[in-house]
């Protein structure tokens, strides 16, 4: 049993939502088996990017969007649209492509970005037993992605029957940075530290933020 900030997780066997992931991969590192490659057009191939499973580090700032910093945002955490579009990829498999996002925005918190159903690959999802509760968004559901030979255990979760005033969230996808390749406008996502809360930050968040040792009593 872990706790966090409003919530509290029973974490199922095997490791908790964002455990380590079993990949297999074939020669040099490409993924084997499945029908022919896909990857976001107009974006470099999902394996040259070096270091962006690291939560500490931060992306390169670029384009003119402001700023926002995380202590700005409140408590209870709020549901805004997101019209950027939002890419996940396993390798070289587009799980989700959506510009129908809603950001959940949380103090001391990144934003998540939910995506809709209609917008994410439900063959590349399969359920994950194990569940977590937030006080305010109510109990999640956790996803395995599963892209050819490639096992990502717990990537995703989702809200099927959310508490009000979260309705919107209803059905949507929320995917683990640290696990899966996530861009917004075609810039890698950086994951919050920690493997619990799954924050996105993109160039104009701003912290200190949650989810590094020392931190979980902020």
């Amino acid at each position: 049993m872990r706790r966090g900030a409003g919530f509290t997780l029973t974490v199922p066997a095997g490791g908790g939502p964002s455990g380590p992931a079993r990949i297999r991969r074939g020669p040099r590192g490409g993924i084997t088996g499945g029908p022919s490659l896909e990857r976001p057009p107009e974006e470099e191939p999902v394996n040259d990017v070096d270091g962006t499973q690291d939560g500490r580090r931060r992306p390169v700032r670029s384009g003119t969007r402001p700023t926002e910093s995380v202590w700005d945002y409140p408590r209870p955490p709020k549901l805004t649209d997101d019209d950027r579009r939002v890419t996940v990829a396993v390798g070289r498999r587009v799980v989700a492509d959506t510009r129908a996002s809603l950001r959940v925005l949380e103090t001391s918190h990144p934003p998540v970005f939910y995506m809709p159903r209609q917008d994410v690959r439900e063959e590349f999802l399969r359920p994950r037993p194990g569940r977590t509760h937030c006080e305010w968004k109510g109990t999640a559901s956790y996803w395995d992605v599963v892209a050819d030979d490639v096992v990502v255990p717990g990537a995703a979760w989702s809200y099927e029957q959310p508490l009000a005033p979260y309705e919107a969230l209803r059905g949507r996808l929320a995917f683990y940075p640290s696990a899966v390749r996530c861009t917004v406008d075609g810039e890698v996502v950086v994951a919050q530290e920690g493997d619990f809360y799954g924050g996105w930050i993109t160039p104009e968040i701003e912290g200190p933020f949650k989810g590094g040792p020392g931190t979980w009593d902020w």
